[in-house]
């Protein structure tokens, strides 16, 4: 007698939601539809629309889904980071964000589109918490004056989901996507340090820099 496998809903989910991520990165959301999420996804298509009845429902789940990954890869659990520009170690963060943008690229693509393009990003939990630590960042004595947060962010996030395309043209295998990744965390860093950053403030972070340009350099 064959065992019936007991029902995971919310693996089941989890797999519909990156079946639409991967779609949605291939095709647009014009070309998303909940029969074909199923099939890519290797569950039933009753079942699929069990969870999301609608194409509009499974784009705007997959869209936050993406974007709580994304959260989850560069803040973590850490509430402090919510809170407090000092909390946060800048190249950490830009570090992880580049690994989570390499390795996913697709996921990158569909959420850079589907936030950047609404009409109200701030619902958006990733886009709402790196835009907020942001604008604390610039009003305290760390910052360089003047600084539009909302431009700055905006250039960061396009440049960081845009560089895995170049990046996985020249690379191969999954050391050569780190370090290009690197390369990426280490650059945006260096143009952080000497645009938006006061450097004098953060002479670890700059040694660190510097060490890292330094050693690209000898690689070369």
């Amino acid at each position: 007698m064959t065992r019936r496998s007991k029902r995971n809903p919310d693996g089941t989910r989890t797999a519909i939601l990156q079946a639409a991520g991967k779609l949605l990165a291939q095709d647009g959301p014009e070309g998303l539809s909940v029969s074909q999420v199923a099939q890519l996804a290797g569950v039933n298509r009753g079942t699929a629309y069990q969870h999301f009845p609608s194409r509009e429902l499974l784009l705007a789940a997959t869209t936050a889904w993406v974007s709580d990954q994304l959260r989850q890869a560069v803040f973590g659990d850490d509430p402090s980071s919510e809170h407090s520009p000092g909390a946060m170690d800048p190249m950490r963060m830009t570090e992880q964000m580049a690994a989570f943008a390499m390795e996913n690229p697709e996921f990158g693509r569909v959420w850079l589109f589907e936030v950047l393009s609404s009409s109200k990003p701030t619902n958006d939990p990733f886009w709402s918490q790196f835009r907020s630590l942001f604008e604390k960042f610039a009003q305290t004595d760390l910052a360089q004056p003047g600084i539009d947060v909302e431009v700055h962010a905006v250039i960061m996030l396009i440049g960081t989901f845009l560089w895995p395309v170049f990046a996985r043209a020249h690379s191969r295998t999954a050391k050569e996507r780190q370090q290009m990744a690197k390369r990426f965390s280490s650059e945006m860093l260096r143009l952080s340090l000497h645009g938006t950053m006061r450097p004098e403030k953060f002479p670890e972070l700059s040694a660190r820099v510097d060490k890292a340009v330094g050693t690209r350099k000898k690689a070369k």
